[in-house]
């Protein structure tokens, strides 16, 4: 059984905690130290517990308070080989931290198996993670801040329990939007950010393949509602005869949690 809590989920900061009983990680510290240290206690969560910090990329909805969140809790901080040495150079990592890089090779931390895999962005060198408890059966897929599914990053994530996936944007709102061409162009590209009807085609394809949990993550606020978020991608499963509640259970995240710990 693993524990799955997003923490934060917006362009103002993200983190998702994975546990089970023998340890946990987190994946990004988006807010403030201070913010995690109070989210986390709110949610029953022993800081202790949390043995890994893995990074998906440095930008700083991702990153805001990794710097002393992890020297204060002693925490090691993992991530790709060119984010490691992005967050160096913006000083995020310093000698005050433990830093592991890591590649696409499956990593043991805590008991937990945590696989890496490339996603399409705008960063340095961005990571999705796969995560199995020390069951070595149930998986949880976190798959955010990429303007694509990639066909290894779809293979990775088919047959996870729990799918946390970008659901970021509604494609006429950003090009009817407030945003500069040059931003609606940078996000709706392939190094972007996911959109919903992208979102729902990938959740197609999971659903009766092991999946269901699905979150949807990182929603934009100017591009997005959440119940469009959440109608785009019913409506397509609905389309190949999958139902919310009796086939899966889909949730959007909230900027930040009110809703606790999701048991799978």
């Amino acid at each position: 059984m693993l524990k799955f809590c997003p923490l934060f989920s917006s362009s103002s900061g993200n983190s998702v905690y994975i546990g089970d009983n023998q340890g946990a990680i987190l994946v990004d510290v988006g807010r403030s130290a201070k913010q995690t240290d109070l989210m986390l206690k709110n949610m029953g969560i022993d800081v202790d517990t949390i043995k890994g910090i893995f990074v998906t990329h440095e930008h700083t909805d991702h990153v805001c308070g990794l710097s002393v969140f992890a020297a204060k809790h002693k925490i090691p901080v993992y991530g790709a080989p060119g984010t490691i040495l992005a967050l160096k150079q913006k000083g995020v990592l310093t000698d005050k931290h433990v830093d592991i890089a890591i590649n696409t090779d499956d990593i043991s931390v805590a008991g937990l198996n945590v696989k890496p895999v490339r996603t399409s962005h705008d960063c340095a060198d961005g990571r999705g993670f796969v995560v199995t408890a020390c069951d070595g059966i149930t998986r949880a897929a976190v798959a955010t801040d990429t303007g694509y599914v990639s066909p290894e990053l779809l293979e990775a994530i088919t047959g996870a329990k729990m799918v946390y996936i970008e659901s970021n944007h509604d494609v006429a709102m950003v090009r009817t939007g407030p945003y500069p061409y040059p931003l609606q162009k940078r996000i709706l590209s392939n190094i972007g950010h996911l959109s919903n009807d992208a979102c729902a085609d990938v959740l197609t394809a999971l659903i009766n393949k092991g999946t269901t949990h699905v979150t949807l993550a990182h929603l934009s606020r100017e591009n997005n509602t959440p119940q469009l978020a959440f109608d785009t991608s019913v409506n397509a499963l609905k389309e190949i005869g999958a139902l919310n509640g009796r086939d899966y259970i889909l949730n959007v995240a909230d900027p930040e949690n009110t809703t606790g710990i999701t048991l799978i």
